[in-house]
């Protein structure tokens, strides 16, 4: 009779879970559409910003760059966090934490007011996005459900930057650039409400890695800030060098941290696997074409070609549909059925295409034959890259893990975005100073040398793309048509966990 009572209360448990996690999925992707939207919808309305606050354009990546390296940096104590207090716990906070801060970025009076909003975004976003990737990760394990679930999460991250491209046009054209942070609030709202129909996953009560999560931010930090700094400053200076010896010094002692502690905040042994270190790196490697990509267009197009905030968002919005038609019409479908890299290298060199079509820009170069080529071929690549690569990096991972896993994806992410942005921001604005430096200051040559600093960092980016490439073409080789493929090891440790918890 008890046995007969267990059967069916599992039962009901199981139609439960079954029945509740594609609503699930509903609320994970309307989280992660509020994250992604708030990186694009800035993008369009920091012209304006700038203006209003007084930022130089040096200076002005920071609006950028403060939210994605707080983000970046603070991903994997973020993730741990998920782990200790329970995953839902740790995405209401996150949500309504990052609900305020947008109120406070709205609200800002000043530059640094705004930079520090951003920043505060960043850190709330830490805590939110790593639990719902171990929440997605843990409820869809089989093969086909598994693909669609990622293609659904990677389509709406894409929508959430058409949704901000042209949500921050309309609001900076129409109403006033400070709306496109109050706009977050009903969002946040909505999704720690509907975080009631995620599964209350049980914490797992380790102690965290202090000292690790210091020594991870402070060098994350010190790398993304050697690179603004050589915006205005050499690559030799002794600023950038001293900036750039002390984030590899910090980055290996947090390395030593992790293999020697007893309860490390990143255990190595989850990043060496072969295919997770290539997925991952390769993500980065991405970010730092596509977000450095999207601050270099912003400004080309409302800067030099006077394009109205509304009209750049409509032009830029070519991009974001062609990754959301690619992840979910191609990529979705062909994840279960071939080997992954065979869809991740061609999306990196179709990426490389179109940022080479970029690096013919000029004053002169028109919309239809240089920047929606770029976009649309810089589209389908990273719609065939960014899925299947978040696939093989959480790819059985036992679920006591996962949220470190998904913290570490995301940390790569980002970081590579805040690398991106600071880097190709700095490679243009060295290059325009040194033309201007080299010809005349009029207004023709002075335009004519910013379009040129452009497109020699849409070229760098190109190469950065390629190189990717090749490393994902040398690391990514598991086939996830073949389950066996995974150590006898991993098998004992993961049967029966990767069950969807209730």
């Amino acid at each position: 009779m008890a046995q007969a009572t267990m059967a069916q209360a599992t039962a009901a448990s199981t139609e439960r879970s079954v029945r509740y996690r594609w609503s699930g999925l509903g609320v994970i992707a309307l989280a992660q559409l509020m994250v992604m939207l708030d990186m694009t919808i800035v993008n369009i309305a920091l012209p304006s910003a700038q203006q209003d606050t007084g930022m130089s354009d040096a200076s002005r990546q920071w609006v950028v760059t403060a939210y994605t390296l707080a983000f970046g940096a603070l991903l994997l104590l973020g993730g741990r966090v998920g782990d200790l207090v329970g995953r839902r716990r740790a995405f209401v906070a996150g949500a309504v934490g990052f609900a305020v801060a947008s109120v406070a970025g709205g609200a800002a009076p000043n530059a640094e007011v705004l930079v520090g909003a951003r920043a505060a975004q960043g850190v709330f976003a830490a805590l939110l996005v790593p639990s719902t990737l171990a929440m997605l990760a843990t409820t869809f394990t089989e093969p086909r459900e598994r693909a669609k679930a990622f293609g659904v999460f990677s389509s709406v991250a894409s929508a959430g930057g058409a949704i901000g491209l042209l949500g921050g046009g309309v609001i900076t054209e129409y109403l006033d650039w400070r709306w496109c942070f109050y706009v977050n609030v009903p969002i946040g709202v909505a999704v720690a409400v509907g975080a009631l129909l995620l599964p209350a996953m049980p914490a797992n009560r380790q102690r965290v890695d202090v000292p690790g999560a210091v020594l991870s931010a402070c060098g994350m930090l010190a790398l993304v800030y050697a690179f603004d700094q050589a915006a205005t400053h050499s690559w030799t200076s002794p600023r950038v060098l001293g900036c750039l010896a002390t984030a590899v010094v910090l980055l290996a002692a947090f390395g030593l941290t992790q293999a020697r502690g007893p309860a490390p905040l990143l255990p190595l042994r989850l990043v060496v696997d072969r295919n997770r270190a290539g997925a991952s790196l390769t993500i980065a490697l991405a970010m730092v074409s596509l977000f450095g990509l999207f601050l270099i267009l912003t400004y080309q197009l409302q800067v030099v070609m006077d394009f109205s905030p509304l009209r750049t968002g409509l032009a830029i919005l070519p991009a974001t549909v062609a990754t959301v038609l690619t992840s979910t019409q191609i990529a979705a479908r062909l994840v279960p059925r071939v080997p992954l890299r065979l869809l991740v290298v061609p999306g990196l060199f179709i990426a490389m295409l179109g940022l080479l079509n970029l690096g013919r820009l000029t004053p002169d170069s028109s919309y239809a034959s240089t920047l929606l080529p770029t976009q649309i071929l810089l589209g389908i690549g990273v719609g065939l890259v960014i899925s299947p690569c978040i696939s093989v990096a959480t790819y059985r991972v036992p679920p006591q893990e996962v949220g470190v896993v998904s913290a570490f994806v995301s940390t790569s992410q980002q970081l590579g975005g805040s690398i991106g942005t600071a880097l190709l921001n700095a490679i243009a604005t060295s290059v325009t100073a040194d033309r201007i430096a080299g010809g005349g200051r009029g207004e023709r040559a002075v335009t004519e040398a910013t379009v040129h600093g452009y497109a020699v960092a849409s070229l760098w980016a190109a190469g950065i793309t390629a190189l990717a490439a090749v490393l994902a073409g040398l690391l990514i080789t598991i086939d996830l048509r073949k389950p066996a493929q995974a150590s006898p090891e991993q098998a004992r440790a993961t049967e029966g966990d990767l069950a969807p918890s209730n």
